[in-house]
């Protein structure tokens, strides 16, 4: 779901980097995993709010800004079974990383090593090997996201691959 920042003010807040906009599942009283190399731990949510293009999430148990400190730089994940369900065309950023991308007339140009959001709409960065391909995610461009298949099928605009 994101990654924690930098400690917010004195109460044992946090900045949280989300990595798909909004985070839905993210709740007062929702039960999150807390990962940092291959560690986990489980932690409710206590407060979490906007704030500015981060979000400011507090853990319960976590009462001052030394203790939120040391969960610095963890990553935010929920258990598959709390996402809220999608809608038609929707995806979770998640779900399509490392689908090929490929284009509607067959040419392969990688895999999608991540999505961000610019506030408008998605991006997919493809990568093969050294090249990268930044990749919006808007209807006139991607056609089929086969989820079975693993593969995106996109129709590029001009310049889009150059």
């Amino acid at each position: 779901m994101g990654t924690l920042g930098s400690p917010h003010g004195l109460a044992g807040h946090l900045r949280l980097w989300p990595s798909q906009p909004g985070a839905p599942s993210l709740t007062p009283d929702a039960v999150v995993l807390l990962e940092r190399d291959d560690a986990w731990h489980e932690a409710r949510i206590a407060t979490v709010a906007p704030h500015g293009r981060a979000m400011r999430i507090g853990f319960v148990g976590v009462h001052d800004r030394d203790a939120a400190a040391l969960l610095t730089g963890m990553h935010v994940r929920v258990r598959a079974a709390a996402l809220p369900p999608l809608e038609e065309g929707e995806f979770y950023h998640h779900e399509v990383q490392g689908f090929a991308v490929v284009t509607t007339d067959g040419r392969a140009l990688g895999t999608i090593a991540e999505t961000f959001s610019t506030g408008t709409s998605d991006v997919f960065v493809v990568r093969d090997g050294e090249r990268e391909h930044l990749i919006p995610v808007i209807a006139d461009v991607v056609r089929v996201i086969d989820r079975a298949a693993r593969r995106v099928t996109i129709d590029p605009m001009p310049g889009l691959l150059e």
